[in-house]
């Protein structure tokens, strides 16, 4: 009986878990509509979001604000499940979107684009005409996307060919990553000021760069991955046993890891293609999550997805609440919220380990 109650309260626990982020969640990002660089009160707002408003109000509010939105829920939450997925099948409790050199490989990508092909030193030169036609957002993300799946290709072909362990895998990204921060160093020593300038502003995450379309294709990513986590979620729990007790459950641990970390990249490399590099979301929610509701990755997987949306929430809004007539790097803002906190979380451990 002790251990049917228990069951019965950690259920009512995850639960109200679950409902009080839900609905923090959605009042934040109602929350969202209402804030930006715009001088628009909250009564113009609503009369925008529900038809009403001049012309240039009801775009503001569905061009640019629900976009945004948007971006920041399904960003928050893929990089966040990304995050738990890499910690769990790599066993380190410093893995991230970044460990396998996603983000590196996005920003080379995209400074090739910017600085080759649009504002660089092989074409347009200081052409600010020509730079602005050839910068094409579309253009950049896919290059930024492509270098990106490419190197996590490259990775766990390395490792698949060496040994599939975890280390072998933190160790082969470090590598690689450090290769595309080098070759980015290289072209921005090369790049023109226009060139050099679009590029640095490339590499911080921003959410105004927001679209439906670009919402579209990061939901439709992340809800794939999202769903293969939870189908494999009692594996990742055998997983945390060790790797020998997970194979006696039958559960074929390198193949797990190279699906899951594959699948784990691509919903970082689209993210960071669309939205540039924002980082600690990865880290921050997922150990939040282990550290109020356990390991169990049938309820850590969903609330990790809505922890990264809060934060990211948060941080939009934080960005275009703190700066004077235009919209922080919600990156920064993300780092500045996630240093402080990731360093009390390691610190108020009291040596329980299990709890990260």
């Amino acid at each position: 009986m002790n251990q049917i109650e228990e069951l019965k309260r950690k259920n009512r626990r995850n639960t109200a878990v679950i409902a009080f982020l839900v609905i923090a969640m959605a009042v934040l990002a109602i929350g969202c509509l209402f804030v930006g660089s715009a001088d628009m009160s909250v009564s113009d707002a609503l009369k925008a979001l529900f038809g009403g408003g001049s012309d240039a109000q009801s775009r503001i509010i569905w061009r640019i604000r629900i976009p945004r939105v948007l971006a920041a829920i399904i960003a928050g939450a893929g990089l966040s499940v990304a995050g738990l997925v890499m910690q769990t099948t790599l066993n380190n409790a410093m893995a991230s979107p970044s460990t396998l050199g996603v983000s590196n490989a996005a920003v080379f990508g995209a400074n090739l684009s910017i600085i080759v092909f649009a504002g660089g030193f092989l074409t347009t030169g200081n052409n600010l005409k020509s730079f602005d036609v050839g910068a094409n957002p579309y253009a950049t993300s896919v290059l930024a996307f492509g270098f990106s799946v490419a190197s996590v290709l490259l990775i766990l072909g390395l490792c698949t060919v060496r040994s599939f362990s975890p280390n072998v895998v933190v160790l082969a990204g470090m590598a690689i990553s450090s290769v595309w921060t080098a070759a980015t160093t290289v072209l921005q020593f090369f790049a023109t000021d226009v060139g050099l300038s679009a590029a640095v502003v490339w590499s911080f995450g921003d959410l105004g760069r927001a679209s439906y379309e670009k919402d579209g294709i990061m939901f439709a990513v992340v809800l794939a991955g999202t769903v293969f986590f939870m189908l494999m979620a009692w594996k990742y729990n055998a997983l945390l046993s060790g790797e020998a007790t997970a194979k006696t459950m039958g559960v074929h641990v390198e193949g797990l890891r190279f699906v899951s970390l594959l699948l784990a990249s691509l919903i970082t490399a689209v993210c960071v293609s669309f939205l540039g590099v924002i980082g600690f979301v990865g880290i921050i929610c997922p150990h939040v999550t282990k550290k109020l509701l356990g390991q169990d990755h049938r309820v850590t997987i969903p609330v990790s997805c809505l922890m990264g949306s809060l934060l990211l929430l948060l941080a939009d809004t934080l960005s275009r609440s703190l700066g004077s007539g235009t919209a922080l790097p919600v990156g920064a803002i993300t780092s500045l919220l996630g240093a402080p906190f990731f360093i009390a979380i390691i610190f108020g451990r009291k040596g329980n380990h299990g709890s990260c």
